[in-house]
């Protein structure tokens, strides 16, 4: 496992938007253009997974349970998969932690990346990223 503790000036939203987009991006390093699916992310007022096939995606409901789980201080647990590779992810408004499980190197580079990107006034996010984790209209 590798932890990050850091100061960001960007609201609660982007944070996790940066933190899902990069952990997706490094894991594709290893894993290709397998899908990235989101497995769980569990707040105080619920554990969000996915219902039968479908993925599960970001509404603005689970966002605004994220960004009020994060403004309250607390930590959201997340897992995530990506072809082969399985990942945990724990976020809160001031510090993150992620595991890989196949491949530990990736945790390192997600750590790394997202230690530069949350510092940033503008990150990188790539514009394609959040229609595919967030539902269409």
């Amino acid at each position: 496992m590798e932890e990050l503790e850091f100061e960001s000036g960007l609201d609660n939203e982007k944070k996790v938007m940066i933190t899902l987009f990069w952990t997706n991006r490094k894991a594709a390093r290893t894993e290709g253009c397998a899908p990235f699916r989101i497995k769980k992310i569990e707040t105080p007022n619920e554990i969000y997974t996915p219902q039968g096939t479908k993925l599960l995606k970001i509404s603005d409901e689970i966002m605004a349970d994220m960004v009020q789980t994060l403004n309250a201080g607390k930590t959201i647990p997340m897992e995530f998969n990506i072809g082969e590779e399985n990942l945990n992810v724990s976020l809160s408004a001031d510090s993150l932690s992620v595991t890989a499980q196949k491949s530990p190197e990736i945790e390192e580079e997600i750590i790394e990346k997202l230690e530069m990107e949350l510092t940033k006034k503008f990150p990188n996010l790539c514009d394609s990223f959040t229609p595919r984790i967030t539902p269409q209209s």
